[in-house]
């Protein structure tokens, strides 16, 4: 494989200080500066580090509703939902409790045959999925 892993994913937003605190608190991902963005000074982006090379590239355009829009699973579009990886059985389970705690899951974990995974809901209604390899037997 020529690749190991995703640089970044982008989304628009309606409240990036929210989504920012909420990655923060449950991922202990890293939030970088807002800084303007594009030619007419009508957006921005901030970067939310949640690995070692992968980041949310959260942008909140003036005008744009397209963060008001919710649907249902697989009514979404072309992208339905995007699922991090856990970096250790105790991590998936430090990460599900804080979901519970905020309200983001309701904690119940799916078997998926090689891995064990929990969708979450984020501030701005976008589903999320942590996933942990389960162990070898």
């Amino acid at each position: 494989m020529l690749l190991d892993g995703i640089n970044h994913i982008a989304w628009i937003s309606k409240d990036v200080a929210r989504l920012a605190q909420f990655y923060a608190e449950v991922f202990d991902a890293d939030v970088g500066p807002t800084r303007s963005h594009g030619q007419d000074g009508r957006e921005t982006m901030t970067a939310i580090r949640i690995g070692p090379h992968t980041e949310l590239n959260i942008f909140v355009i003036e005008g744009n509703t397209e963060a008001e829009r919710q649907t249902p699973m697989w009514g979404r579009g072309r992208i339905d939902h995007f699922g991090l990886q856990a970096a250790s059985p105790e991590a998936f389970s430090t990460i599900r409790q804080r979901l519970i705690d905020r309200s983001a899951s309701d904690g119940s974990i799916n078997d998926f045959g090689a891995v064990h995974s929990i969708f979450f809901r984020d501030p701005d209604g976008l589903e999320g999925e942590v996933v942990i390899a389960k162990p070898s037997s």
